[in-house]
């Protein structure tokens, strides 16, 4: 044990010599000492030196703001700073001289024995870590080189106090935690348990899957939600909207419409569903939305119209058409939502999109304002049932996947 302790001593902890150069920060401030390229060192270990170019990066990479430095000098904030950079660089050195290595293997091992990154089943989950990474603000090599450095001074430490032995009390504890017995009882889930049905909304199976694949992985999978979704002033619009247009007659949007009512708040659940479908390859999933407007012809057929703020185009129905065909779908394959049911109207023959194109403000009286738009309707030719059907696949098909696309 002696032995070890002189031959530590030998080290360069021995033969540390430190000297600080305090004057020129206190006379002249941090930002002259290191904005004019100054490289002169302030600490010496051994035949390694520490610049000043060195401490500023140290000091940058802290997160400390040159205001709280300069209001702190006479607390002695500089010295705790180089006493911190003293103190990686040994650590550094040291690590180097040992010649102490991670191996790629051996990082990929610690992060798959990560427990915050394993499942129920002991199971290394990528997503678990990529979801870490996003929550944390944190790159994977950046992640991956602290977690580095951090098994460098492990073994670093672990080498120096080789031969130290340690308390009886301690070995005892680790003995009975490593080796104690459980008695587990196990219970199958699948007896009650009643697996969730993936519900999709109709919006999303074009606007989310015809921008990104993993925007929409990440927001039905993990809830992760990205920027790119409609404000919510578009929402309250649509409230607008419909109530403007809820009582008036079909022929008042368009002459290409046959007669016939808007069906009432009352007559409506607020958010309606489908019953249990199929995909292509016998996944269930339901459909859940909230119609703009839904229409009752004269013939009992049916019309849904759907709001958009957007640039008047002859192919905006064909831009939505997935979300038309989903909002007819739940309609003729009604279900329910909390025992609240949602009525059958079959069949539905129209499916449209009202768009309003903001042109000018006219009027103004006080801090309210009249404002024009320009208006467009446009019908979709033909119902897409089987392409519907298509798409929600190939959302099931995302969702399945075990690593976001």
């Amino acid at each position: 044990m002696i032995s070890s302790l002189r031959n530590f001593a030998k080290t360069k902890f021995a033969g540390l010599l430190v000297f600080i150069m305090i004057i020129p920060f206190v006379f002249w401030g941090m930002g002259g000492m290191f904005s004019s390229g100054n490289t002169n060192n302030i600490a010496k270990i051994n035949n390694n030196s520490i610049s000043t170019e060195d401490f500023i990066d140290y000091v940058n990479k802290s997160g400390i703001p040159e205001k709280t430095i300069r209001e702190n000098l006479e607390q002695n904030i500089i010295e705790e700073i180089l006493s911190g950079l003293v103190s990686t660089t040994l650590l550094d050195l040291e690590i180097k001289d040992f010649d102490l290595t991670i191996s790629e293997v051996t990082l990929l091992k610690k992060i798959k024995e990560n427990k915050n990154f394993i499942d129920e089943n002991g199971v290394f989950q990528r997503i678990k870590y990529e979801k870490f990474l996003l929550e944390n603000n944190l790159s994977a090599p950046g992640f991956e080189q602290r977690l580095k450095l951090r098994e460098w001074q492990r073994n670093l430490f672990d080498y120096i106090g080789a031969g130290t032995t340690s308390p009886q009390f301690l070995t005892t504890k680790l003995f009975k935690e490593e080796n104690q017995k459980l008695e587990i009882e196990f219970i199958d889930l699948n007896d009650f348990y009643i697996k969730k049905v993936i519900e999709l909304s109709p919006s999303s199976l074009d606007f989310q899957i015809n921008k990104c694949h993993r925007c929409f992985y990440l927001s039905k999978k993990l809830g992760i939600q990205t920027n790119n979704f409609p404000p919510p002033v578009f929402n309250q619009l649509d409230l607008i909207q419909k109530k403007f247009f809820v009582n008036k007659d079909t022929s008042f949007i368009s002459e290409k419409l046959p007669k016939g009512r808007f069906l009432q708040d009352n007559e409506l659940p607020k958010k309606i569903s489908s019953s249990l479908l199929k995909d292509n390859k016998g996944r269930d999933f339901k459909l859940v939305g909230i119609p703009d407007l839904v229409i009752e012809f004269e013939d009992k057929t049916y019309g849904i119209i759907d709001f958009k703020t957007t640039k008047i185009s002859e192919k905006k129905a064909d831009f939505y058409k997935f979300q038309l065909e989903a909002y007819a779908t739940i309609f003729e394959n009604p279900g329910e939502i909390n025992s609240i049911k949602t009525p059958l109207l079959s069949p539905v023959k129209k499916l449209a999109i009202l768009q309003f194109d903001p042109l000018k403000i006219e009027n103004k009286n006080g801090m309210n304002c009249n404002f024009i738009f320009d208006m467009g309707y446009v019908e979709l030719e033909n119902r897409i049932y089987e392409k519907l059907i298509d798409r929600v696949t190939l959302a099931l098909d995302i969702l399945q996947m075990n690593e976001p696309p």
